[in-house]
């Protein structure tokens, strides 16, 4: 792939996957940190997400995937195991999401939004669960994450010799 070894590859994939974990952090750390979320600080957050996102799931289609089934070994089963797990996860959240972006077009809140208008405040009145979905979604994508992360890099090192 454009003239690289598979150790410069390698430590590309590993370094943008290593990257995403910040951006998942200052993601939550808005999230945690506002005292109300508006439709404005749940769009701020969601540029850090999808680029941690980006930067975990570009490598995972393009040069994880591929090679999975010429190195399936104990350790990358259970890597994309983890990895799996942590999409089902985010999957499973993803329905929340889904039916908060919904209340909000139900509510023509695109066209004519309040910026103090709560997200609690609006679509049915099962909105607080489908926002606990999401994070119940989000905080077992995380906790997956990190296990397909830790075994990721460790199966990085051992592979390919890498000392920090």
């Amino acid at each position: 792939m454009f003239g690289l070894s598979d150790g410069q590859i390698a430590t590309l994939v590993a370094g943008a996957v290593t990257l995403s974990f910040p951006l998942f952090l200052y993601g939550a750390w808005i999230m945690i940190d506002a005292e109300e979320v508006t439709w404005d600080v749940l769009t701020y957050h969601l540029k850090f997400i999808v680029t941690g996102l980006t930067l975990t799931t570009v490598p995972v289609v393009f040069w994880m995937a591929p090679r999975l089934f010429d190195q399936l070994s104990g350790l990358a089963a259970i890597h994309a195991f983890f990895g799996l797990q942590a999409y089902a996860m985010l999957g499973f959240g993803g329905t929340g999401i889904v039916r908060i972006f919904r209340a909000k077009w139900e509510h023509d809140l695109y066209h004519d939004y309040d910026e103090d208008v709560l997200l609690d405040e609006i679509g049915d009145e099962n909105m607080r669960f489908w926002r606990r979905r999401l994070r119940v979604g989000v905080f077992g994508y995380v906790f997956f994450w990190l296990l397909a992360y830790v075994i990721g890099i460790g199966r990085y090192v051992s592979k390919y010799d890498v000392l920090f």
